[in-house]
């Protein structure tokens, strides 16, 4: 990942859940934190359009862009990256059949919103989860 000189990292993540409610999340190549699929824009593109290319790229499913739900925009500690914050715009998504391992990913976990782990991105415990959860 790369980071601007604020200490900042920008990056667009879905939120995908199963049926018993358990949200997708995935773990990178050489990392050991479970974080939510989605990643860093490229040049002009917005917020939902880097989750939507991310997903298929790390996933390689389609996501509608018709159904993705601004859950918001949220800032906690990097998962990966000591020093740094990530700034992360997070979306959900139903749920889409076929998710599979691609790219930079080395694991698939569903992970249920109240389950407390210590392999969790903080942008999830501190946030997108207790948001989930609230919704319920």
């Amino acid at each position: 990942m790369s980071a601007n000189p604020t200490g900042e990292i920008r990056v667009s993540a879905v939120v995908m859940r199963d049926a018993e409610g358990r949200v997708l999340n995935v773990r990178k190549r050489g990392t050991s934190t479970l974080m939510l699929p989605g990643g860093k824009p490229e040049p002009g593109e917005r917020a939902a359009q880097t989750a939507i290319r991310e997903i298929e790229e790390e996933l390689g499913v389609e996501l509608d862009p018709a159904l993705l739900q601004d859950l918001g925009v949220f800032r906690a500690k990097a998962a990966n990256e000591a020093g740094f914050e990530v700034v992360a715009h997070v979306f959900e998504h139903p749920y889409v059949e076929g998710v599979r391992v691609l790219a930079e990913i080395e694991q698939l976990e569903w992970v249920h919103p109240s389950e407390a782990r210590d392999d969790m991105a903080p942008l999830n415990t501190v946030h997108v989860f207790p948001a989930l959860l609230a919704e319920s």
